[in-house]
């Protein structure tokens, strides 16, 4: 320790020094220190805003059910609602309040069917309408879950989609494929992507890098929607007159009290 200060004064000055007298580099020095930069590991990228990853296994008890559909591919109604964090959807949409209402479908299957996205607590996710989009706040690692009430007297199957991949087999969703069956005045529940008829895997937000449709497929074109098709039953017409008038006939305070279910 004694000879710390003399020695301390000459490794300043070899420092100094030899900053002072190296050479300036070639110009064919810095063009080869650049190429051989560019060939360097980089850290992955990732597009900003939230996906749908795939979460924890949930039970989910399904059952299959006969369903012919009154058309084979031709939903009678088709809905769409894009999901990002508050900043993505400020910068779609220039929103400075949400709200917490159901996303609509539009008229008039609105009249016929609700689409809820709830978190993990059951409460509505907030969101807002620009145009004819309805937008829906989301929370990375949050857990959410699609909620569909058929207000009607006849079973509609519902297909689902999240991210561009169907609900129930993970894979490109399209009208084609087969969905859940919704029984009249009842609600759906989807809470993730099927595993089996006994349990799903939950919806979570996430990074996009995380997403499913990245990590399974590695393709993230259509992260950020959830689509809705709606088909009625063979024999049924879910814009048949005498449902028109049923409903144009709902009284709206038909009694005096609420009385228990």
């Amino acid at each position: 320790m004694k000879y710390a200060p003399s020695i301390l004064p000459v490794l300043l000055a070899l420092f100094v020094t030899s900053c002072e007298t190296a050479p300036e580099p070639a110009p064919e020095a810095h063009a080869y220190a650049a190429s051989a930069r560019s060939s360097f590991a980089e850290p992955p990228r990732d597009r900003p805003g939230l996906g749908t990853k795939w979460g924890e296994t949930r039970h989910s008890q399904v059952e299959t059910a006969a369903f012919e559909r009154a058309n084979s591919r031709r939903p009678f109604a088709v809905a769409s609602i894009y999901y990002n964090d508050a900043t993505g959807v400020r910068a779609m949409a220039g929103a400075v309040a949400w709200v917490r209402r159901a996303p609509f479908l539009p008229d008039p299957a609105a009249a016929l069917v609700t689409v809820e996205l709830r978190d993990g607590s059951g409460r509505l996710l907030p969101g807002l309408v620009v145009g004819d989009r309805w937008f829906v706040i989301g929370k990375e690692g949050r857990r959410y879950s699609v909620e569909v009430r058929n207000r009607t007297n006849w079973p509609l199957e519902v297909v689902l989609s999240v991210d561009g991949l169907d609900v129930i087999d993970g894979r490109a969703a399209s009208f084609g494929k087969r969905g859940y069956v919704v029984q009249p005045r009842a609600h759906l529940l989807v809470e993730g992507f099927r595993q089996s008829a006994e349990a799903v895997a939950a919806f979570r937000f996430g990074p996009v890098r995380e997403s499913y449709a990245n990590e399974k497929y590695q393709n993230t074109r259509n992260v950020g929607v959830i689509g809705i098709a709606l088909f009625n039953e063979a024999g049924t017409d879910p814009w048949s007159w005498e449902e028109v008038q049923r409903r144009l006939r709902a009284n709206p305070f038909p009694g005096q009290f609420a009385t228990p279910p």
